[in-house]
């Protein structure tokens, strides 16, 4: 048997100046996300990724685009692997393909939006307008597209940026989106014309970018300066970490001491006095609707509090006579009478239930002892005193939509509940909270959130993170919010922006698609 080297072009071909840069280009972007968190490095990050679409074929140009999404999303998305292995039970060798395969599928938006930002320029739309619009178009795609995965949107990276993230009330993330990039073009503009090159100073374009940063930025400050427009009477939470170890969170012989403390921080946060207490999702790990022992024991801690407790549990259902595993939330009133429950709409695949689930026979579920769970049939506005709530269970959070329409239902604070320890000491949980403050300024909603194992924070309407707690640590959080308005722009409009940016990406491929058909 004989073995031969890889053929040299082949290696220069992935390892030529357009792919370094492109490299390059990813693993900017990934350093503008947390950890660590270094959101400026997002106006520079697509420079290299520029420089290497120069004189590019849209086959080329695709090519660029999608190697620095393979670099972005392997940095950004690493913690899948601790997920799979350490809880899914996965060899490495599985995990490995699984996380390749789902950042080749992320990686593939990057490339689209390149391509069909070279197309325009190819027919003579200039790409301070395609790139944007195509990079947005892609985004929103993406975010729906097979249950989809809105997760680590070049807007998202600037959430500690409160005047310029404000007009998310307007457009949602994609309108940062729209400034981060075209800000990445005049910057290449610039750079390209001050060293020498052929590229034209970029006067037109870096006008429109000034105007549009101004004026949100006069947006920003504004909206921050004036009081927020507020619905009912203040709400005085109190917010329990309990840090049950992922390990034995489900274990029988655990159950007791899980409740043990969860009743102990509760009475340590509650001792000032609270109207709304909450535990994180699956906080309680058995059935509440069938232990009546442990379910009467938590009743009882709210009427001697004298409060709602809003806590996670498995439910389950008859839907057609079959037994249907829900992933919920129960709300429990000050007389510890149960008095809703909110299930969760947008399911995690592989978490929660095993997409073709007789054919991946060799996956486990990540959520162990439950059968597989099945999605809620509506959404559910719980009533805490008079103050509605929108409660959305872990990773539905990263999803606008069910925002938009938990507050649309009537729901004036937005309750984020979650079990982030399976990410285990990564950069995952400080994203998902990234992510999650988008949602109370969409909205205009304060968000409150409590998780197992981190990070719990109180958010107001204005993306403020006003407090949170570490990472693996027993703990609570208390605080006094304010009832948002349930007003703005984009619980009007929604994503009609980004469907916009689709319509016009798709003029300009199909434009340069006849234009080429019609070439002699």
């Amino acid at each position: 048997m004989s073995f031969s080297l890889p053929n040299i072009s082949v290696l220069h071909s992935f390892f030529d100046r357009r792919a370094l840069l492109a490299l390059a280009s990813g693993v900017l972007i990934a350093l503008s996300f947390p950890n660590p968190n270094l959101s400026f490095l997002a106006w520079v990050a697509l420079i290299p990724l520029l420089i290497a679409l120069e004189e590019s074929t849209p086959q080329i140009a695709f090519r660029v685009g999608f190697t620095s999404g393979i670099s972005a999303y392997a940095l950004i998305l690493y913690w899948l692997n601790i997920v799979f292995t350490r809880y899914g039970k996965l060899p490495w060798s599985v995990s490995i393909c699984i996380y390749l395969l789902l950042v080749l599928w992320l990686a593939m938006f990057y490339g689209l939006s390149t391509c069909v930002g070279r197309l325009g320029e190819r027919n003579g739309i200039k790409a301070a307008f395609t790139l944007p619009i195509a990079w947005v178009a892609f985004d929103f795609i993406r975010s729906f597209l097979f249950s989809g995965f809105a997760w680590a949107m070049l807007g998202h990276s600037q959430f500690r940026t409160l005047p310029l993230i404000q007009i998310a009330d307007l457009v949602g993330v994609y309108g940062i989106t729209v400034l981060i990039v075209l800000a990445n073009i005049v910057l290449y503009r610039a750079v390209r014309a001050l060293s020498g090159g052929s590229v034209p100073y970029p006067v037109k374009s870096a006008a429109i970018l000034l105007i549009l940063l101004i004026s949100t930025l006069y947006y920003g400050f504004s909206r921050l300066n004036v009081a927020p427009l507020t619905h009912g009477k203040p709400l005085r939470v109190a917010l329990i970490q309990g840090n049950i170890p992922q390990d034995v969170k489900w274990s029988p012989e655990f159950r007791q001491q899980t409740v043990d403390t969860y009743d102990r921080l509760t009475r340590e946060a509650g001792k000032e006095g609270v109207d709304l207490i909450v535990w994180p999702e699956s906080a309680v790990p058995f059935f509440f609707q069938d232990e009546p022992l442990q379910a009467e024991r938590i009743r009882g801690l709210a009427r001697e509090l004298n409060a709602y407790l809003l806590f996670g549990s498995p439910a389950h259902e008859l839907r057609n006579g079959k037994s249907t595993y829900l992933n919920s939330a129960f709300m429990i009133s000050p007389q510890g009478e149960t008095v809703g429950r909110a299930d969760k709409l947008h399911l995690v695949p592989l978490g929660e239930y095993i997409p073709l689930g007789n054919l991946l026979t060799f996956i486990n579920k990540l959520v162990v002892g439950i059968g597989d769970f099945s999605p809620g049939e509506r959404a559910v506005v719980l009533d805490a005193g008079g103050t509605k709530l929108g409660v959305q269970v872990c990773y539905e959070v990263i999803f606008p939509e069910l925002a938009r329409q938990y507050v649309q239902g009537g729901a004036r604070v937005l309750v984020a509940i979650t079990n982030d320890a399976w990410f285990g000491r990564s950069s995952a949980p400080y994203q998902h909270l990234a992510i999650a403050t988008f949602r109370a300024v969409e909205t205009r909603t304060p968000l409150i959130r409590a998780a197992n194992t981190g990070v719990t924070a109180i958010v107001d309407q204005n993306g403020h993170i006003r407090t949170m707690t570490g990472l693996f640590v027993e703990g609570y959080r208390t605080g006094e919010i304010q009832p948002g308005s349930g007003q703005s722009l984009y619980l009007t409009i929604g994503d009609t922006p980004a469907w916009l940016c689709i319509l016009l990406t798709a003029g300009v491929a199909l434009m340069a698609w006849f234009k080429r058909k019609n070439i002699p």
